[in-house]
């Protein structure tokens, strides 16, 4: 271990694991009833099961011994009781972890080191590279959508604690700590009812204001001190996404009228972030010349709050003027002084206009498919032999849409509600600017005609093609779509009116690429190869057309879902692949674990800004894979999809998940809008499953599945056929391969297998369980002997956090798969008992903790 890993791994033990243990000894003194005693039972729990699992014991076994030896005349409804205490008692501990965490950031991590902006500085300089940044920066950014999508499992309340505890803790307030642990203590962390989305929209934009706000400016700040020639005026390099309000995927609740609410959310929350800093100028810029500019500008910014968008005539370009006006005051009458403060007002201004976040809308492809139909049944717009013709004559026949038609012509709520968002945009365009709401993507596109139907559809809404400023992204998902999506892309490029509309768009073409289904659909490592070798075949299209293509990755918060070293993965793009802009979802757990502060934030947006711009300048020809080292990823995803479908084809693999997991209690969670299965059904099947619920019961089980299986098989194929100095060679020579081990070494790292060891005999699963241990422990058998050291051996922070955060929720496990036992032999009685709720709410509740403590676990 290096001096700066051995330098912070010390500074974590002393900021977090030490104050861990003092803090978390307040909980038994705090004043609420019976909380000591809580929490020395919880302490023996932990202690029971540690040395009961080391022995063999089942989850049952354990929570039963330790009821007959601690509360031996307590009845069921008495041991129900303790086990809900323990789950509120764990999940603040958790919290307290996590404030520690953030509080610790700026001492563990090197907020200077390499990946930052102050290090991309120096490896410019160094390299004699300030030409080529400055080429590189004239179209690059960086785009962070923020997403509506169930993973955070935190109420608002708790965030907003979180928040504030960490302050508290790195000032070493005790006083506050002690006030915040006991309003924690105080303060619950479930959900009566389902959020709406327009309160997830809240949810988010506190963030926004609160977080990206600030760092983003004081990103922009530094890159313009630094390079003060190389920042092109019309490339604000960081930009936010949005979609709570605009994501309709499988989700009933959002309607148009929620989509425009949300804008107008966005744009009154930046206008407010404004306000607020022009009322800080007035207190420092007295000076003649710029005190009435600045009144005036704070006026105007207040009736923009306050009154109705039809009242206002405020915009964008008018804020700049009087900024770049009240500048030129202090330079030419009052020696610059104070000129930094309007400055970084005008830099956030320029990043974040009117619009804050650009509110992104999406639709599955299906529903245009159905409403053209519709349109056509009813002879409007479209023939009514529209259903019967190929899909080059219905491209045609979109492409020339000439009529437009008013939603309450069409009979079904989704589809009237999609051509009325569709002219929504418009709408929103007016009020908060053309970035407010430009993109339509499209979830699980499977051909052009699915990117044509919604071309025809915004037409018939009442777009004008000449003046259509709509990017039309598709969304390719499943190991299929990806292998097809350069044949659909190049039918859009071949077809005329298409390629007339990406010519008006400065022929920039969007494609988005999912990372979830992907991995639920052919396993870890060849979805996240498939995406890598689709970007490829995109970017050679896509070159031939002049077309410049975008991609924009749908990524969640584990590795099987596209998350870990995130910012690893961009630095390991080679020159085959288009890497001028970085678009990515940040998702639920992720917005609060990687941007919760603004520290954090800050230092993970260098990262990603710092590996966009140095694979380009610095790395691109190193990290192009050879077509050598393609062939031999190629055979690893091949063999890896193989072992994967073995598994998912069993005819008791989605039973298993099932019967062993929380899965079924995931919509009782009421952490999201969205219902967990896209079909409206009773009956729950793997194809209609979401990916976060799926993705969410393996982590919960302990098994990670989606994190490695295959990875073993793979690596031992290889090894098998004398190829292994050549994975090793990859292994050391391709930072995407790299990455991807050091991803699934994490997901392993978090797994936890005799939790579930008692399910090895069960007459039905016993197969499925043994089948997923063998290859869990041949995955890290082969890992580690390629890596040469134990899982996560290079990030010791990272490893002892882990480690710490799944110690802190065993009892928390324990408690679940006890009570999903319970469940199970409660529903094979003739009649369950009175109990039965209460423990299937205890599941839930468990489910609550088990995730937080993970951080990136969905």
């Amino acid at each position: 271990m290096n001096h700066q890993k051995s330098a912070a791994l010390q500074s974590f033990k002393n900021e977090v694991g030490i104050k861990f243990q003092l803090y978390n000894s307040l909980f038994s003194s705090l004043p609420f009833h019976r909380i000591e005693k809580t929490g020395i039972h919880l302490a023996l729990l932990l202690s029971n099961a540690e040395e009961s699992y080391a022995m063999g014991k089942s989850p049952v076994e354990i929570l039963d011994d330790f009821f007959a030896k601690n509360t031996p005349k307590a009845d069921e409804a008495a041991r129900l009781d303790l086990m809900f205490r323990f789950v509120q008692y764990t999940e603040r501990q958790v919290v307290l972890f996590d404030a520690l965490e953030d509080a610790a950031f700026t001492k563990v991590n090197d907020m200077n080191g390499a990946g930052t902006l102050k290090a991309l500085a120096a490896e410019v300089v160094q390299n004699d590279l300030e030409t080529n940044l400055h080429e590189r920066l004239k179209d690059f950014g960086i785009r962070l959508v923020l997403t509506a999508h169930p993973t955070q499992f935190y109420p608002g309340e708790v965030l907003g604690i979180i928040n504030d505890l960490s302050d508290a803790l790195a000032s070493d307030n005790a006083t506050l700590i002690n006030l915040l642990l006991m309003q924690l203590g105080k303060t619950p962390f479930l959900k009566d009812a389902k959020p709406t989305p327009y309160d997830e929209a809240v949810s988010l934009a506190w963030y926004l204001e609160n977080v990206f706000y600030t760092a983003a400016g004081r990103l922009m700040t530094f890159l313009k001190a630094q390079f003060p020639d190389a920042l092109p005026a019309d490339n604000p390099i960081i930009t936010m996404g949005f979609w709570p309000g605009g994501d309709r995927d499988g989700n009933p609740f959002v309607m148009a009228d929620t989509t425009l609410k949300v804008a107008d959310l966005l744009r009154t929350t930046i206008m407010k972030c404004y306000y607020r800093e022009v009322r800080q100028l007035r207190r420092r810029l007295t000076f003649k010349g710029v005190v009435q500019p600045i009144i005036e500008l704070e006026k105007q910014l207040y009736d923009h709050i306050f009154l109705p968008v039809s009242q206002t005539t405020l915009r964008k370009e008018t804020i700049v003027d009087t900024l770049k006006q009240v500048l030129a005051t202090l330079n030419q009458q009052h020696n610059g002084l104070m000129a930094d403060l309007p400055e970084a007002l005008l830099t956030k201004v320029e990043i974040f206009g009117l619009f804050f976040a650009t509110l992104d809308v999406r639709q599955e492809s299906t529903v245009h498919g159905r409403l053209m139909e519709n349109v056509a049944a009813q002879g409007i717009a479209l023939p009514k032999r529209y259903a019967q013709l190929s899909e080059p004559e219905k491209m045609n026949l979109l492409a020339n849409i000439s009529q437009t038609v008013d939603p309450i012509q069409l009979h079904d709520r989704v589809e009237a509600d999609t051509l009325l968002t569709a002219a929504t945009m418009r709408t929103i365009q007016q009020q908060n600017g053309e970035a407010g709401c430009h993109r339509y993507i499209i979830s699980q596109t499977n051909s052009a005609l699915n990117v044509m139907e919604v071309y025809g559809l915004l037409l018939l809404a009442g777009w004008q093609r000449e003046t259509l400023t709509v990017d039309i992204v598709p969304l390719f998902e499943t190991i299929d779509d990806l292998t097809h999506a350069e044949a659909v892309m190049r039918s859009l490029f071949e077809h005329p009116v298409y390629m007339a509309h990406l010519k008006r768009r400065q022929m920039q073409q969007t494609i988005m690429l999912g990372f979830s289904d992907g991995t639920k659909d052919g396993g870890y490592l060849m979805a996240n190869f498939g995406i890598y070798k689709a970007k490829e075949r995109l970017t050679t299209l896509s070159r031939q057309y002049h077309v410049h293509v975008l991609f924009f990755d749908g990524r969640g918060g584990p590795p099987s879902r596209g998350g870990g070293k995130t910012h690893k993965f961009y630095a390991s793009m080679g020159q085959n692949i288009a890497n001028n802009q970085i678009q990515v979802t940040v998702q639920g757990q992720t917005v609060s674990s990687n941007f919760g502060t603004v520290d954090a934030a800050q230092f993970n947006m260098e990262q990603l800004i710092h590996a966009g711009i140095s694979s380009n300048l610095i790395g691109s020809r190193l990290n192009t894979m050879t077509a050598a080292q393609e062939a031999l990823l190629t055979s690893l995803a091949e063999e890896s999809l193989t072992s994967y479908l073995a598994l998912k084809n069993h005819p008791n693999f989605f039973d298993y998940l099932g019967h062993a997991s929380p899965l079924r209690f995931y919509a009782d969670t009421n952490i999201g809008s969205r219902p967990t299965k896209r079909n409206a059904g009773n009956k729950l099947t793997l194809k209609d499953l979401r990916a976060i619920p799926y993705v969410g019961s393996w982590a919960q089980l302990k098994q990670n599945v989606t994190g490695y299986y295959g990875l073993g098989t793979a690596l031992q194929s290889l090894h098998n056929r004398g190829q292994w100095p050549e994975v090793v060679a990859l292994y050391q020579d391709s930072l995407f391969f790299r990455t991807l081990m050091e991803n699934s070494e994490m997901a392993m790292k978090k797994t936890f297998f005799p939790l579930t060891a008692h399910l090895a005999n069960h007459p039905v699963y016993g197969q499925i369980w043994q089948t997923i241990y063998s290859e869990y422990q041949l995955s890290r058998q082969m890992v580690e002997r390629l890596t040469g050291r134990p899982l996560m051996g290079n990030y010791p922070v990272e490893q002892l956090s882990i480690e710490m955060r799944e110690r802190i929720v065993l009892p928390l496990t324990t408690i679940q798969q006890y009570a999903i036992t319970k469940v199970r032999q409660m529903e094979e009685q003739v009649m369950p008992g009175p109990l039965k709720s209460k423990y299937e709410k205890l599941v839930m509740r468990c489910s609550f903790g088990i995730i937080n403590a993970g951080r990136n676990s969905v």
